[in-house]
């Protein structure tokens, strides 16, 4: 039986409001990369909500270029030019990432800065179900999130020339001090929950000063599992990464056991059992041990992270509705916002 390589890896035609020239695109990679003879072929990922990410195809060679999208954005989003130090300087670590070849901050080629990598092909899961694949593999996958993600906190910044990539100390407080901020800045609807979680969160702030490379939206559907193996060939969209705390890139992978499968393909309703994927603190148990670490997560974790990403998918919807988005499905994604926050607030209630 073939195996289903995921939504994620969906090719379109360039969305009208991510075109550019393709011909001095080509003109100019044609001295930059090897084997790009002939005609360049241009496809987009129809996944994916931040920066737009495409295919660039010649006859003998292959590769992807990510940039930053067009219009008005927020001074400190879509930092391709991060990503690409990111994923350069973890190149020779246990994390997998994909080769990089060259970044353009020269926005007269294509109208924005953009960097070119390696293209992987395996298998990218939007639905954290992962439609298709055997109970014990799918286990074997969550165990890979979990070791992969703790490869990650285990990387030295400074060893990797990161050392300047963030700032140290108080990273719960920057995150919410900042998405609040954002949110308060783009909201494309009054929230009350988020209101509500803005006074709820600061007194209750994590402890913990801790500093590592963190990667900031480490989810199911921004890693490329192996096309038949159940491991990870590639982690992507490092957008957000910074220095930071590690527990908040656990807590925000840990949403998906806190939402149902219609709020952002979470796993609470499922058969997790039947399904192979294991329980909360399964695998924060395997993260805590894959790591290293003393201490998993508390509730309060999990409420900053909810909160985190409420922003973030609000700020989605107003990229939909400015006509910029990444993809077409931006408004549906960002309505999750309003769930996502109204979860959050539950937990804390739980909390008291």
């Amino acid at each position: 039986m073939a195996i289903d390589p995921g939504d994620g890896t969906r090719l379109d035609d360039v969305r009208a409001v991510h075109r550019f020239d393709e011909a001095a695109l080509d003109a100019w990679l044609k001295d930059q990369l090897p084997d790009t003879e002939g005609r360049l072929e241009v496809r987009q990922f129809g996944y994916g909500q931040s920066n737009p990410t495409f295919v660039l195809g010649w006859p003998n060679a292959d590769y992807v270029l990510r940039k930053k999208p067009p219009g008005t954005l927020l001074p400190s989003a879509h930092a391709v030019d991060r990503e690409y130090r990111v994923q350069k300087a973890l190149a020779d670590t246990p994390v997998p990432v994909a080769k990089q070849y060259l970044y353009c901050a020269d926005e007269n080629i294509i109208g924005t800065p953009f960097y070119v990598m390696e293209r992987i092909r395996g298998r990218v899961y939007t639905d954290n179900a992962m439609p298709g694949v055997e109970p014990e593999e799918r286990h074997l996958m969550y165990q890979a999130l979990a070791e992969v993600l703790a490869a990650l906190h285990r990387v030295d910044p400074d060893a990797v020339g990161l050392s300047d990539f963030g700032r140290p100390g108080n990273y719960f407080e920057r995150q919410f001090n900042r998405w609040a901020r954002n949110y308060q800045e783009t909201a494309t609807r009054d929230i009350p929950a988020m209101h509500r979680l803005m006074h709820w969160l600061p007194p209750r702030m994590p402890a913990g000063d801790e500093t590592r490379v963190v990667h900031g939206d480490f989810r199911v559907g921004n890693v490329m599992f192996h096309v038949s193996e159940p491991r990870i060939a590639a982690v992507f969209d490092w957008e957000l990464a910074t220095l930071g705390h590690p527990l908040s890139d656990l807590a925000y992978l840990c949403i998906l056991f806190n939402t149902t499968s219609d709020e952002y393909w979470g796993v609470r309703d499922l058969d997790r059992g039947a399904l192979g994927i294991p329980e909360q603190d399964e695998f924060v148990e395997a993260y805590r041990r894959a790591a290293g670490r003393p201490d998993g997560l508390t509730p309060v974790h999990n409420v900053h992270a909810m909160f985190r990403f409420a922003s973030i998918l609000d700020g989605v919807r107003a990229r939909g509705l400015a006509g910029n988005a990444a993809s077409d499905n931006a408004e549906e994604v960002g309505r999750l916002g309003l769930l996502m926050a109204e979860r959050a607030w539950e937990l804390a209630e739980a909390v008291g």
